[in-house]
């Protein structure tokens, strides 16, 4: 099998480009995007003023999206979880399935075949950033009390647009993933 060329983006706004031109198809090939998003290297410089921090996510689901998820700066720890057993009373307590460190340039990727999942900065000293990749978009998910398995449906927010503040994360505390 002929092993494809991968694209390099050699800036941000180079990546955004070639994700631009990749999701022109209705076909997502996941290898792919994650390998042009891997090959992006970092630079501070290019993405400094969109860093918004939060020092975890609950466990959520990603409403039937893609996600990929690049880590810009320092580690990660993901926690996969299965699905709540009982989906129609959503009660017990979540099935832990992995844990893995998302390391700096790495690209992970997850749906809801793979699982939920829950996103955190296990390290008191050092900020991380990721950059975060839904294809489609959605506007809510689902988040799992990990003690009960009780899920609830929130709206997705932006902690920012095009670098600033967005004015409903300042009032209202939601769900960014």
């Amino acid at each position: 099998m002929e092993k494809t060329e991968v694209m390099t983006p050699k800036s941000l706004d180079d990546l955004i480009k070639l994700l631009h031109k990749v999701f022109e198809s209705d076909k997502i090939n996941v290898e792919e995007v994650q390998q042009i998003m891997e090959a992006y290297d970092s630079n501070p410089q290019e993405w400094k003023k969109f860093a918004m921090f939060d020092p975890t996510s609950s466990i959520h689901d990603h409403t039937d999206s893609h996600c990929f998820m690049k880590m810009l700066q320092g580690e990660l720890k993901e926690t996969l979880f299965e699905w709540p057993k009982n989906k129609t009373q959503d009660v017990g307590d979540m099935v832990q399935k992995s844990q893995s460190i998302l390391k700096e340039n790495k690209c992970a990727y997850i749906n809801d075949s793979l699982g939920l999942h829950r996103v955190e900065n296990d390290s008191h000293t050092e900020g991380s950033v990721s950059l975060h990749l839904y294809s489609p978009p959605f506007d809510t998910c689902q988040t799992f009390d990990e003690r009960t398995g009780h899920k609830n449906t929130v709206k997705m927010t932006f902690w920012s647009k095009f670098g600033k503040r967005t004015q409903s994360e300042m009032t209202v505390s939601q769900e960014n993933n």
